[in-house]
Order: C-alpha cells, then sequence, then structure tokens
C-alpha cells in the first residue's frame, strides 16, 4: 500500500470534513459543489485502489449495509430526563426553589455566583448521544431508558452535521437532538412514494431505520447541547462547555438567550415562542438552565431530573374530530371514567382514535355529545385529551348518557364527588383484573410478562379473585388454558416464585393503596421499614412525613383498618413473601454518615453505588461540605475531590469502598 496514497487520502478527508463542516454546520461555504465533487471523486478512487476507509471518511455518510438488529448501549453518564412546567407560574416555582436550594447551599459555605439563566429552544426530535475517543466517533446511541439506548452509529455517520473526528483526543459523550429540517421534508414529500407525515416522526425514523441508507436517505440534522461526559476536564459555566462543542465542530443552537433574572426568563421565553412559528424545525417548547456549574452541582439532581433546568412546554397543538361513541372504563379502585372513541386524527405524529373525558360532569361542563365535532389536545405525548364541541351542530347528535349500573356487574353506582364508582369491590370482575394486573405491574411485585389480558384470563378461567391466589396456582391448572403450553406456565410459576423476595417499597404499591403511588410507597417503606410497623401507623405517625397530607394519611390508615384489606394483606405474607428494606435511619456499615460519589468508578455504576450506601445506612449526597463523611473518589475526578481535599475531608476508592461496607 503506497504511502503516497494514504497522506492524499488523509489531505482528501480533511479538507472535505472542513468543507462539510462549513456548508452543514457554518451555513458558509468556501468551496464550488464542483470543486467538492473533484475531491470527494479522487477520494473515492484512492480507497478503492488501496481497499481502505478510514472511519472519518465522508464516503461513510451515503450508508452502509443493513443491520439485523440494534445492539444495546450503556451511556458512560446516565441521560436525566427534563422536569416540565406547562405555565409561567411553574417557572417561577422553579426558579424560586432554585434560589432556596443556592442559599442552603451557600450557608453551608459554598461560595456560588448569584443565579443566572440561559433560555434555548427545546427541539422537537430524537434524543441522540455521542462518544468520542482518541477524536473518533466511535458509538452513538438513542436515550433508551437513560441509562442503555440502542447503538446507532452507522445511522449516525450519515448525519452530514455530526463531526466523524474531532480535536478533543480523551473521551467524551456528548447529548444533543436529531431532528428533520421542515423544508427538508417538503422537499422529501414531493417525489416520496409514501410522504411523511411529519419531521419530528420522519426523524425518528429513519435513525432507527436498520438500514443506514434510509437514514441517508431522509438528510438529518443534529444539533448538540451537552457534554454528558468528558475525560480530565470540566467546565465553569454553559458558556464553556459550548465554546468547547463548537471548537470541535458540532451545531449548536444559534438561540441561547441569556437572562438576568426571572423578568428576562419569561421575556425571553416569550421571545422563543412569538418567532417559533418562522423556524425551519419543530421546537415545542423552551429550555431554562442555570449557567453556572458550580450552583448545578450545588443544586443537584432528583432521581429523574437536574434541579438546575425545567422545560417549559409550548401550549399543545389542538385539532378537531368527531366524537363517534362513549365507554367507562374501570380502574381498580372502581372508579369509572368516560373514554371517548373519535374519528382517527393525527396529532403531533400520532393516530389518535381515543380521548379521555375525566367524568360526567367534565362531560357537561364541555357540551359534548355523540356525533359532534370537537377539539382534541394531546400534551406531553400522553393520552389526548377532549377539551370541548366546536361550536357548530351535526344532524344526529344524541345526548351521552350517565350510567346507573356498573357495565361489567350491574352493581348500582354510586357518586362520590365528581366520580362514579362501583361499590362491588370484590365482587366485580373488571375491579379484580385490574386489582391483579397492578400487583403484577413493573413498579409493584415485577412480575415478567404478566398483563391485564392474563390477568384476565386467570380471573375467567381458574377464578383468581385476589393477587394472594397467584402463589397458589400449579402447573397443571396453567397448562389446561388456552395459550399456556408447559414452557410458559413453567416461566409464570418461575416469576411468581421470583417476586416473593421483594423490597418493601414495590409491595406497598403492590398493594393498590388508593392515593399511594411509586414515590409515596418508598418514603413509606423509609420511615417504617417493615410491613408489621406500617400496617399498626395511625394517622398522627403518618402525618409527621414530608409530602403526607390529611387526605393520604386517612387512605393509608383505613387501608389497614378495613378487614379485608388486612386478610388480604396477611394472605400474602403467609404464601411466603418476604418484603425487605434497608433504611437508611438503621445499623449498617455507613449508619449516620454522608457520603459523596465523584468521577468515573469501574466496578459499580452510579445508582448501584448510591443504593449501597442507602443500604448500608448512609446517605449518598451529590455535594461535598464540612459534613460530608467522606468522598469516594473514581477515575478523574474533579472538583468535588479537590473541595474535599480543601475541607481535610477523608478520601477513599473503590476498594477502600468496598472494605468500609464489608467490615460489619
Amino acid at each position: 500500500m503506497s504511502d503516497t496514497k494514504l497522506e492524499r487520502m488523509r489531505e482528501l478527508i480533511a479538507l472535505l470534513n472542513r468543507y462539510g463542516y462549513e456548508y452543514y454546520v457554518l451555513d458558509k461555504p468556501t468551496v464550488a459543489d464542483v470543486e467538492y465533487d473533484r475531491l470527494y471523486d479522487e477520494l473515492v478512487r484512492l480507497e478503492k485502489e488501496t481497499g481502505r476507509v478510514e472511519p472519518d471518511s465522508p464516503t461513510r455518510r451515503v450508508g452502509g449495509e443493513p443491520l439485523k438488529e440494534f445492539e444495546p448501549h450503556t451511556h458512560i453518564v446516565r441521560l436525566l430526563s427534563m422536569d416540565k412546567a406547562q405555565s409561567k407560574q411553574a417557572v417561577l416555582e422553579w426558579a424560586a426553589r432554585a434560589r432556596r436550594l443556592r442559599a442552603e447551599a451557600v450557608n453551608l459555605g459554598q461560595a456560588l455566583p448569584e443565579l443566572s439563566f440561559a433560555v434555548e429552544h427545546k427541539f422537537d426530535g430524537l434524543t441522540l448521544c455521542l462518544t468520542y475517543s482518541g477524536g473518533a466517533l466511535v458509538q452513538a446511541a438513542t436515550r433508551g431508558n437513560g441509562t442503555t439506548g440502542e447503538a446507532i452509529l452507522p445511522q449516525a455517520r450519515t448525519i452530514r452535521s455530526i463531526p466523524l473526528s474531532i480535536p478533543f483526543k480523551g473521551t467524551v459523550e456528548v447529548h444533543g437532538e436529531c431532528y428533520m429540517r421542515l423544508s427538508v421534508l417538503e422537499k422529501y414529500n414531493k417525489t416520496a412514494s409514501e410522504p411523511l407525515k411529519n419531521a419530528r416522526n420522519a426523524a425518528a425514523g429513519a435513525l432507527r431505520n436498520l438500514d443506514p441508507q434510509v437514514t441517508a436517505s431522509r438528510h438529518l440534522d443534529a444539533i448538540f447541547y451537552d457534554v454528558n461526559y468528558i475525560e480530565g476536564k470540566e467546565f465553569a459555566s454553559q458558556g464553556e462547555m459550548i465554546a468547547f462543542l463548537k471548537e470541535n465542530g458540532f451545531q449548536v443552537s444559534d438561540t441561547i438567550l441569556p437572562a438576568a433574572d426571572e423578568n428576562e426568563l419569561l421575556k425571553r421565553i416569550d421571545e422563543i415562542e412569538e418567532s417559533r412559528g418562522a423556524l425551519d424545525y419543530l421546537i415545542d417548547g423552551a429550555v431554562i438552565k442555570i449557567t453556572d456549574y458550580a450552583t448545578r452541582r450545588a443544586l443537584g439532581n432528583t432521581e429523574k431530573f437536574p434541579r438546575w433546568a425545567v422545560a417549559y412546554k409550548f401550549e399543545a397543538e389542538e385539532v378537531t374530530t368527531m366524537l363517534n361513541a362513549v365507554t367507562w372504563e374501570m380502574g381498580r379502585t372502581g372508579k369509572l371514567t368516560p373514554l371517548g372513541h373519535v374519528d382517527p386524527v393525527e396529532i403531533a405524529g400520532a393516530t389518535v382514535k381515543k380521548a379521555t373525558l375525566n367524568n360526567y360532569t367534565d362531560i357537561q361542563r364541555k357540551r359534548l355529545r355523540i356525533g359532534a365535532k370537537v377539539w382534541l389536545r394531546r400534551s406531553n405525548e400522553v393520552i389526548p385529551e377532549i377539551m370541548g364541541r366546536v361550536d357548530e351542530y351535526f344532524e344526529g347528535e344524541r345526548e351521552i348518557e350517565k350510567p346507573e349500573k356498573c357495565p361489567c356487574c350491574g352493581a348500582d353506582l354510586e357518586e362520590r364527588g365528581a366520580f362514579l364508582y362501583c361499590p362491588n369491590t370484590y365482587g366485580c370482575l373488571d375491579q379484580i383484573v385490574m386489582r391483579v394486573s397492578h400487583f403484577a405491574g413493573r413498579d409493584a411485585m415485577d412480575i415478567d410478562a404478566f398483563s391485564e389480558k392474563t390477568a384476565r384470563q386467570l380471573c375467567l378461567a381458574l377464578g383468581i379473585h385476589e393477587p394472594a391466589d397467584l402463589y397458589a396456582l400449579t402447573g397443571a391448572q396453567l397448562v389446561s388454558l388456552e395459550r399456556f403450553g408447559e414452557k410458559k406456565a413453567q416461566k409464570l410459576l418461575d416469576e411468581v416464585e421470583k417476586s416473593k423476595h421483594c423490597r418493601l417499597s414495590n409491595f406497598i404499591f403492590a398493594l393498590g393503596i388508593p392515593n399511594v403511588g411509586a414515590k409515596t410507597a418508598r418514603d413509606l417503606a423509609e420511615r417504617y421499614g417493615s410491613i408489621e410497623a406500617l400496617i399498626h401507623a395511625d394517622e398522627i405517625s403518618l402525618l409527621e412525613m414530608n409530602d403526607v397530607g390529611a387526605v393520604v394519611a386517612a387512605s393509608i390508615a383505613g387501608f389497614f383498618r378495613d378487614e379485608r384489606n388486612l386478610g388480604h394483606t396477611r394472605r400474602l405474607l403467609a404464601s411466603g413473601i418476604s418484603p425487605v428494606w434497608e433504611s437508611s435511619s438503621s445499623t449498617g456499615a455507613l449508619s449516620g454518615q454522608t457520603v459523596v460519589v465523584t468521577g468515573t468508578l469501574t466496578k459499580f455504576t452510579r445508582a448501584q453505588i448510591e443504593e449501597l450506601i442507602r443500604a448500608n445506612g448512609g446517605k449518598a449526597s451529590s455535594s461535598v461540605s464540612a459534613k460530608t463523611s467522606f468522598v469516594l473518589a473514581g477515575e478523574n475526578a474533579g472538583s468535588k475531590l479537590d473541595k474535599a481535599l480543601k475541607l481535610g475531608v477523608k478520601v477513599v476508592d473503590e476498594a477502600e469502598f468496598e472494605k468500609i461496607i464489608n467490615q460489619s
């Protein structure tokens, strides 16, 4: 292989990538198309002659052979979701919380600047995470569940605004959005055999297509707004981070508006919303971020969201359609909820056939009738809501009747406030099915492959009346059922058996206590530590907890005072279920200690290490202070390690941490 040819190939790749960056990212081409094509053709010829294609060659952007399937990819650092604010008041409340948390950090000795904000576009596309190592693009992935996404490197390489190589040589993970420009969508649809419905679905469908050539044909774009992880480097501000992205050839938003206070912040939101219609891409809101990184670290994150950022959602898209029917859907508590069935209609990329109606009072207030044209709104990708009727009468309209009998069991319905309830709690099949299905759900007992359909089949065929009956099932019973072979039956029995060893929080949630969601269930587990303690808790004790008010306290205490509920709980425990909870207040190797984790760990994920800290009686904190017991420092630890050393806080590595938790 000729060294001269390889040198020329590298020269051509550098030139063509620079020209591509100027054209696709900067929108400032410095070379004529004919000259670009001549150099590109020369590179193609040399690659054929040498049989070699470099990783950052622009010829890779046309797309290679189709993939058989997507491989999972674990992000270096978990990608958090963004908390949402549905109103200007909610934005102000978020800012007030941020100011309060900052003040608390300052009182604890942290030197933090006054709050300042940046407001930018909330792109309506598909989240994209890129990994570079040694200056080369080595992986690309979708967001997935935040921890693990789908590896889509061949697809990402086809996007011309994504650099195939960058000057920075360390490992770095950047976070952005893949989207399709509206002008590109319009041009594509002029010649497409099957026109694309909207830009968001066009981008998501192309990026997640197993054939990279399909991705290339959509001419997607990508914009980047965050460095999720970087090796050996830290940023002091969002401005520094954005500058880094620019220096390394990433396309960043041209709309990042500064705001010194809340008044400016609201003005910036209005500016973005007013200019929304003139953009060549879709946005569905504005993202507000605190710019100072030290403040971000001090504010930290919840389990799902960073406390230093919030997304303001613009008014959801609305369409009109015809209301054809209303059915009444049963919940596990016996509450009946009306569901509207409408002519299929497209909203924000989804075909909608059903929409919620809340309750009968809501139906009357909105003057809804069967056969009427209605306004439909879909917000935050949840089930759409019927907002009201169009002021136009259609022949054949008829009233929506308020049911008097339960559509499942025929019992007389009861009105409780604005809602209708079936009082036949233990005799109504639909209620039993919903309770059993809830009990087996992912956030509850997590019985794999157990659906509402399975619950109904077991209730009808085997007389299942309560979740405790699941633990008395036999293989002979299951294999006698339709669609249940020996393999499927054994899998279900194994999953039911496995569920006996569960976390207390999951068991509490599985019980279906009214007004108790997954978070409250975890809080209760943390507060009481065992199911017996919770069973005997009174309302006064419950009201001492944060976020538990009079209604929730009454629901919990009342649930266990009910003889049927208590008996049901006892039967579950007698079947072998043994819920456990390692409370942070219990004794353990880290009892009473506050631990801060920083840097990249080799043996544990961040979630695993924080769970270990809690399981051993400690508290996992996101910021270092004089009250920190010790800092667990992994590779490339940054400012938290520096602060720990400055304050004289003990620092340990993973090996020493394991010794600490194993000593008791």
